[in-house]
């Protein structure tokens, strides 16, 4: 049996937001919070019940010991973090709207320790074939510095070689960099991954695809040019379409009657959602029924505050068994 069933890597902020719906000027205190992508990704796999690893830099601190501790309190391994005397945590500002206000995030991550992980860091130890079985890769983790990307490029070489399979999301952040500089550094990694994850929105950014793009359209395009990948697409409320090399596509949408209250972290819910049964499903036929559990992860996720999407397993299988919410009470 293998060391890890996914294996993944990237920086994760101290999030600080104030309670409720209350502007930042108006906070006499701030909730804290660890969120990152791929940490998030990582705290759901290990909820339903997978061995996963985080590969991180951290501060030596008290601040980088609070995000060590609050992944490890869910289950994740943390001991390939690089440990930096000395260096800076990144933090996000999030204030929560609501109807007409948008929800907004101010960063403060540049130049954080998590920026500074380089290729020679990495435990390549890990990366062998008893080490691990997938590696997860996103966007965020290649805009962060060029260092960064370069880490997540050796890790993605030595995956390969010990035979993983790879998945990729663009998770696009606007705040970190242009849409070129995304798609020129991106596409390499989706070029050699088995699963491709994109917001439609995402697609049309990097790929010049028109605004009024259909999803099929969308999907159509993304398998031109990652013809050896599954590509999903998630579509906001109207669910997600994907399919896989060779086969026709096919939709999965969102469970009715979702909560309101855990939007951020919804996305990375829903990639450990199709994760898990990637990894625990007869790779024949296996699509599906992943859109599903990602559906159901994601709509989890929804009514869970904070980032992380902290259900348990039987609660998302439930959900799919069931098709929607119960008002019930248990008792």
């Amino acid at each position: 049996m293998s060391g890890f069933d996914v294996v993944t890597m990237g920086e994760t902020l101290l999030r600080m937001a104030p309670p409720g719906q209350l502007r930042i000027e108006q906070a006499a205190y701030f909730e804290l919070e660890a969120g990152g992508t791929e940490s998030n990704t990582a705290v759901a796999l290990t909820r339903l019940g997978v061995r996963t690893t985080w590969i991180s830099r951290m501060p030596e601190n008290a601040l980088g010991l609070r995000i060590a501790r609050t992944l490890m309190g869910h289950g994740v391994d943390t001991s390939h973090i690089v440990w930096a005397e000395g260096e800076r945590l990144g933090t996000f500002f999030v204030e929560f709207g609501d109807g007409a206000r948008a929800t907004s995030i101010i960063y403060d991550r540049a130049d954080s320790a998590a920026s500074r992980m380089t290729p020679d860091e990495l435990p390549v130890e890990l990366f062998s074939e008893t080490g691990g079985r997938h590696l997860h890769l996103t966007g965020i983790t290649l805009a962060i510095s060029e260092s960064s990307a370069a880490t997540a490029g050796r890790a993605l070489a030595l995956a390969r070689a010990a035979g993983w399979s790879v998945s990729f999301d663009f998770n696009y952040r606007s705040m970190l960099w242009s849409p070129e500089a995304s798609r020129s550094v991106c596409h390499p990694f989706a070029e050699a991954a088995d699963i491709v994850f994109a917001p439609i929105r995402d697609a049309q950014t990097h790929y010049g695809l028109p605004e009024e793009v259909s999803p099929e359209e969308a999907l159509a395009a993304l398998r031109q040019f990652f013809p050896q990948a599954t590509v999903i697409l998630t579509l906001g409320g109207d669910g997600s379409i994907a399919a896989v090399p060779g086969e026709a596509p096919m939709r999965q949408p969102i469970f009715p009657g979702g909560g309101t209250i855990g939007r951020i972290g919804a996305g990375d819910a829903f990639t450990a959602g199709v994760l898990y049964r990637y990894l625990h499903h007869d790779r024949e036929g296996w699509l599906a029924d992943a859109l599903r559990w990602g559906a159901a992860a994601a709509a989890m996720k929804y009514t869970i505050p904070g980032d992380m999407g902290l259900f348990e397993r039987e609660e998302v299988a439930a959900l799919v068994e069931g098709g929607g919410y119960s008002d019930d009470v248990r008792r």
